[in-house]
């Protein structure tokens, strides 16, 4: 009786220590999204060509874009985006 009240106990501590962080985790369909609307929200950026890949909260940003500026910029946005945790910046300028 004695042993279960034990594993009972480690059981609740452990999941009372990790759940909050796996419920706090964002998954890549709403890194995605969050990343599309600050793409599409931004004076330098929208308008431009950008597909948004995301994999395992990595951001991965192609397509072509009118500047130099709106290149940085779409990866400067990408960043601060909430579970993003690199982003990989594969945008080309578009050749005038």
């Amino acid at each position: 009786m004695m042993r279960w009240a034990a594993i009972l106990t480690i059981c609740l501590v452990v999941g009372a220590t990790f759940l909050p962080v796996v419920l706090a985790q964002t998954s890549d369909g709403e890194i995605h999204d969050h990343v599309r609307l600050k793409l599409a929200g931004d004076r330098d950026v929208r308008g431009t060509q950008i597909q948004v890949e995301v994999k395992d909260g990595v951001v991965t940003l192609k397509g072509q874009v009118h500047s130099e500026k709106a290149r940085k910029r779409a990866a400067k946005l990408a960043k601060k985006v909430k579970g993003v945790k690199k982003v990989i910046n594969e945008l080309t300028v578009r050749a005038k």
